[in-house]
């Protein structure tokens, strides 16, 4: 049977494990991010992209790591608390990961290589590398780090999966 995100688990900053299943029948955009990445900028575009289309059923999971040059250092609370205070996010952060490597996190294994997903072969380059999921839970599209949230390719396609 093919996997689906809703296979995977993830642990909150609080410490409870969440299964992704959580998200089934939404869009997902699944993002790794970065505090001290040039491109944290790209937080602010993520929270007006998930009030833009929230109530249509997008969600947007935020996985920090801190496999590209050491660009999140934070962990923990400190991590939590920059995100929702500095960052006023307000889409699901989840805790620090690794998204490469031999340490990966299964969820980075399966939407990042086409032989566990199916139809995408895309590892992340570095911080804010894009995925999106369709509401069963499969990995359609990928987006690169410099692709802005905002931007009319990313826009197009996820309203296109809200109204399948």
């Amino acid at each position: 049977m093919k996997k689906t995100i809703y296979d995977y688990k993830a642990l909150e900053f609080s410490g409870q494990e969440r299964s992704l299943e959580d998200f089934a029948g939404k869009v997902v955009l699944i993002v790794n991010t970065a505090s001290s990445c040039y491109f944290r900028r790209q937080f602010k575009s993520l929270e007006k992209l998930y009030q833009e289309f929230k109530a249509e059923g997008l969600e947007i999971l935020a996985f920090p790591s801190n496999d590209f040059f050491e660009q999140e250092p934070r962990t923990g609370r400190n991590l939590e608390t920059y995100c929702r205070l500095q960052e006023q996010v307000t889409f699901p952060v989840f805790k620090r990961i690794h998204v490469k490597g031999e340490y990966i996190h299964p969820l980075y294994s399966y939407l990042s290589q086409r032989e566990h997903n199916g139809s995408i072969d895309s590892k992340p380059l570095w911080n804010f590398h894009k995925y999106l999921v369709n509401k069963n839970g499969e990995v359609v599209d990928y987006f690169y780090t410099p692709t802005s949230p905002l931007s009319d390719k990313i826009k197009t396609r996820i309203r296109s999966l809200l109204q399948q």
